[in-house]
């Protein structure tokens, strides 16, 4: 074990030294982080930073443009709207739509409304009696609830839906496939998925999810942790929606997309009128795209790994903690999933509320909840690391070192 662990640290090691160069610029890009350097903020996974590029984007937007989209007939109004539609395609764009002649995309306040508008807006109309929806019961409650009160909804106009829950390994904590392709059949008509675990930080392994379920169910991903923090590749991965938020993304607050492929059931229309989008917000994730592009969502993916691999290694290390998740799944070179740039664990004898308390007074702002995880795990506190392509190294040690005092 102690080999193994020696490779998995060197592997961590060297990609990190490998990009420390590229890194280096794009920290000073985040004003929050410049101005603070006396405090490492590793709370990603709820909200990510914003360079300076999107705070100038959005400041360029409402001093020359604002102005409702799709309303007026005067310059500010149309080139609102022309803003609004060259966004819907940059977002098609980044995600690698391969077909975005026949996609639509709807922007949203975030995943957990576009989840909602999806189940709400086009589930409730497609289910028919008799039907199954398969649902992800360990995942983030933005994943299970709107589901469920899809299934209440058609149940009091006496439309019956089974709800089964999507299998997990007890071995890896991916998804269970096999068992999935067993339990799916031709009633069947609907899965939802996440790309990237919120707790666990794993990658959930979707591009296996298709040949599990079949030609035929609608599947839909939870983006939320993945959109802006590794390539999402559309174009391997069979799925009927994408969800995810801007601001977990470097954009702002109150943003967000839900991407539909229009290729299974009726096209995909939020109901009811449509008021005014976050105009603001859109041109925000317009420059939040171009600049993650820029800095290349692969070699985000490889550093974030890398800063996650070198806490785990550690926390294995320090007797007083148990990490989350499978043990399989701490390192860069896992043969089984991996993890992006989440950490969850807990000590054994410290609260995880205590803990970040302790923590903070350091200088180290993390996440110390249950998660907003849905099942039996919810009511089980951690403390949350979740890292993105500002965080250091030196971070990383400092925050193992504190740790290690308590350990």
């Amino acid at each position: 074990m102690t080999g193994h662990r020696t490779r998995r640290e060197r592997r961590a090691t060297d990609a990190a030294a490998e990009l420390a160069e590229w890194q280096r610029p794009l920290r000073a890009q985040f004003p929050i982080i410049a101005g603070n350097p006396d405090l490492a903020y590793l709370d990603s996974a709820a909200t990510a930073q914003k360079p300076e590029a999107v705070l100038e984007a959005v400041r360029a937007y409402l001093t020359t443009a604002n102005a409702n989209a799709a309303r007026g007939a005067y310059p500010w109004a149309n080139a609102t709207t022309r803003m609004v539609e060259r966004v819907r395609e940059r977002v098609k764009a980044f995600l690698g739509d391969p077909d975005p002649a026949t996609s639509a995309v709807h922007f949203t306040g975030g995943t957990t409304e576009g989840l909602r508008t999806v189940a709400r807006d086009w589930l409730t109309a497609y289910l028919r009696d008799g039907d199954e929806i398969v649902v992800p019961p360990a995942d983030h409650r933005a994943n299970l609830d709107p589901w469920l009160e899809a299934r209440d909804l058609l149940a009091r106009q006496g439309v019956r839906v089974a709800v089964r829950e999507l299998p997990y390994q007890a071995s890896s904590g991916d998804y269970d496939f096999a068992a999935l392709a067993a339990m799916a059949g031709p009633r069947t008509a609907f899965v939802a998925a996440t790309h990237v675990h919120h707790v666990y930080g794993v990658d959930m392994n979707i591009d296996r999810l298709r040949r599990a379920v079949g030609p035929g169910p609608v599947i839909c991903l939870d983006a939320a942790q993945s959109v802006g923090h590794l390539p999402v590749a559309l174009d391997r991965l069979d799925v009927d929606f994408v969800a995810f938020s801007g601001h977990k993304a470097l954009a702002l607050p109150g943003t967000g997309a839900v991407w539909a492929r229009q290729a299974r059931g009726p096209a995909f229309h939020p109901g009811g009128w449509s008021g005014t989008p976050n105009t603001a917000g859109i041109a925000g994730l317009e420059a939040a795209l171009d600049w993650l592009e820029a800095a290349g969502p692969d070699r985000i993916e490889r550093w974030c790994t890398a800063l996650a691999a070198r806490l785990t290694d550690a926390l294995r290390t320090l007797d007083a903690y148990e990490v989350l998740g499978c043990g399989l799944s701490l390192a860069a070179d896992s043969p089984v999933q991996h993890r992006v740039g989440i950490v969850a664990f807990r000590h054994r004898a410290i609260s995880s509320g205590d803990l970040g308390f302790v923590l903070f007074s350091r200088g180290f702002m993390v996440r110390t909840d249950s998660h907003c995880q849905a099942g039996a795990e919810e009511s089980d506190g951690s403390v949350r690391v979740s890292v993105h392509v500002y965080n250091t190294v030196e971070e990383i040690d400092a925050l193992v070192a504190v740790l290690a005092e308590l350990n």
